[in-house]
């Protein structure tokens, strides 16, 4: 098993949470995890992983996906990823109406390509920095382990 986690991030909230998911599959499972910022990724990276882990930050008040995600999230939804099992988490600001817009928008697409959702995505303000967001995202490693063993039993 291993497991690719591409991120967007625009103050390095996003990449320390990215942090924080490889960080858990690589010291609880010993699982192999590449980490790539999403400028230096393609959504066809994922075909090569059985884990798939995504996070990016929201932009704006309207809660849309950052500039440097558009051509990622459409080249995303063209894959079959049915054996795959993904995870998404992202940051953004209670300040604004839609909260962490970009989350919702990947989780979608995910589930087009047929992927196997690990747990529910995880959303967290500015920072990964409360006890319960970094449990969150521990959680999200952990759950995508157990689906992709149910799923290859």
């Amino acid at each position: 098993m291993d497991a690719v986690v591409i991120f967007a991030s625009l103050t390095g909230n996003t990449e320390e949470a990215a942090e924080i998911v490889a960080s858990v599959l690589e010291q609880e499972y010993d699982i192999d995890v590449e980490i790539y910022d999403a400028m230096q990724a393609d959504a066809e990276d994922f075909l090569d992983f059985d884990l798939c882990f995504l996070g990016s930050y929201t932009y704006g008040v309207d809660g849309i996906l950052p500039d440097e995600m558009l051509d990622f999230y459409d080249d995303l939804g063209g894959l079959d990823l049915s054996d795959k099992v993904f995870g998404v988490f992202g940051s953004g600001d209670h300040f604004y109406e839609i909260f962490c817009g970009a989350v919702d928008t990947f989780e979608e697409q995910f589930i087009k390509t047929g992927a196997t959702q690990a747990a529910p995505s995880v959303k967290f303000s500015l920072a990964p920095d409360e006890e319960e967001d970094i449990k969150q995202l521990h959680e999200l490693a952990h759950s995508a382990v157990r689906q992709w063993k149910e799923m290859n039993e």
